[in-house]
């Protein structure tokens, strides 16, 4: 899948017979064939022509809209999905407070184990090292958590386990990293250091793809089974990233972080209260390249036992949530770390 994003602020996107072209102030910046173009992400200020946006509709290839700091916005959709009895049948399946415990459970643990094995791996890697007491914690903690997990009997204490393994596991992060970077803890709204907002925006690159996958799927990304239902919040997209997290964007962020990839230095305080961390254009690219990378690469499914890339996992991940609220399966298997 190719995917390409637009960052030139006051670029204008056009159609050129079968190819998009990408101008500024009457200056061409780029062209792209629309072969093998699966995603256009508009980032900004940037104007999308309606000759354009008809071409790319034609061609059934996604167009996302995030702001010009990666907050997502929405996206470009056709006449959507037909499929309303599968949609109804999700919503039938979210207010039957059973149901959606036996999916959001299975959500939950499916996190939990990654998140785990990432910090199993790191204390292998680093021994008794300055960060083993604390690796050695979160295994060990988010080990029991995840145990109360496969127990849980209500979605609250569920997010409870769900909230404590968390803590285990952004300590564990924290002892991991170099203090220059300030990490504290996992904090948004807004991120108050690089690491957190190198994550919120790899956690936004992902909102984009999964989200993607559960409308291509037909089902409504704002009725999910773990995540409390608010105004606003799409909760069937954050409940199929849960099991994401570590695999697409934690793993990625650390290892970049690790052997210097983003630095410190590839981050700008800018004393804005709303705003008080800003990545730096280069980092911002090398994050997203480090983003799409991952998700071409390849696992055995559980299911099907196929290679298939984490990209097409995403899809296939929705297809089980649907196979499950049709009444055509019965577990949600979620995707773990091997």
């Amino acid at each position: 899948m190719t995917t390409v994003y637009v960052r030139e602020q006051g670029a204008v996107v056009r159609k050129r017979g079968e190819k998009l072209v990408i101008t500024k102030e009457d200056r061409e910046v780029d062209s792209i064939p629309l072969v093998n173009l699966d995603q256009v992400a508009l980032v900004g200020n940037v104007q999308l022509t309606t000759p354009a946006a008809a071409l790319l509709l034609g061609q059934d290839v996604d167009v996302v809209f995030f702001s010009q700091y990666f907050k997502y916005r929405g996206r470009l959709v056709g006449i959507g999905s037909k499929n309303a009895a599968l949609r109804v049948a999700q919503l039938r399946t979210m207010t039957d407070e059973r149901r959606a415990l036996a999916i959001a459970r299975q959500v939950v643990i499916g996190k939990l184990t990654n998140q785990r094995l990432i910090m199993q791996r790191q204390a292998a890697q680093r021994g008794a090292g300055p960060a083993g007491g604390a690796l050695r914690q979160a295994v060990e903690g988010i080990a029991g958590m995840r145990t109360a997990a496969e127990k849980a009997e209500s979605l609250d204490s569920l997010r409870g386990y769900e909230g404590k393994a968390g803590a285990y596991y952004f300590g564990a992060v924290k002892a991991l990293l170099d203090p220059r970077w300030g990490f504290q803890g996992r904090a948004y709204y807004p991120p108050p250091d690089p690491i957190n907002a190198a994550l919120s925006l790899g956690y936004a690159l992902l909102l984009k793809d999964v989200t993607a996958a559960v409308q291509l799927v037909g089902m409504d990304p704002y009725l999910g089974f773990f995540h409390v239902i608010e105004y606003g919040r799409p909760s069937l997209a954050l409940d199929v990233m849960e099991e994401f997290r570590p695999l697409l964007v934690d793993t990625v962020v650390l290892a970049m972080a690790h052997d210097g990839a983003l630095t410190p230095g590839d981050f700008v305080q800018t004393g804005d209260a709303k705003r008080p961390v800003q990545m730096a254009e280069a980092g911002m690219r090398r994050l997203i390249e480090g983003y799409e990378r991952r998700l071409e690469t390849t696992l055995r499914h559980p299911l099907s036992g196929d290679q298939v890339t984490y990209r097409r996992t995403l899809e296939l991940q929705v297809r089980q949530m649907a196979a499950i609220v049709e009444g055509r399966s019965e577990r949600y298997v979620p995707i773990e770390m091997r």
